[in-house]
């Protein structure tokens, strides 16, 4: 079965969950996506001025409570599932082109009998 097209698969924004069919526009990145809105957030956000620190860390999950980050656990998975999609169609759109297991998995970092396991749909 040949990879779908961008406009017949699943996209949501990465940052905020929403569908494609639920904003303006959505912006295609390696495996991930970001929606106007969120790209509007951030242009505010960059606008802002910044306080200075000194940490290279973002500060933000150690001030999270237990329940705060159990409730952003599922938005981080289904990023995850997101990304491990996309992944997918990019690797079955590159097997539509005859790019054999070998060199997808030298792409992936892993080996041709592990690209083929993961991404063939054959058991």
């Amino acid at each position: 079965m040949p990879a779908p097209s961008m406009t017949e698969q699943q996209i949501h924004c990465s940052f905020c969950g929403k569908s494609k069919d639920h904003v303006a526009k959505v912006i295609a990145g390696a495996g991930v996506h970001i929606c106007n809105e969120c790209v509007g957030l951030c242009t505010e956000i960059l606008g802002t001025p910044a306080e200075s620190s000194t940490d290279a860390e973002i500060p933000w999950p150690d001030k999270m409570t237990g329940e705060e980050i159990l409730e952003f656990l599922p938005r981080v998975a289904a990023v995850s599932a997101q990304v491990e999609d996309n992944l997918r169609v990019w690797v079955t759109r590159a097997r539509d082109r005859g790019v054999t297991w070998a060199r997808i998995g030298a792409a992936l970092g892993m080996t041709r009998q592990s690209a083929w396991e993961r991404f063939s749909g054959e058991d």
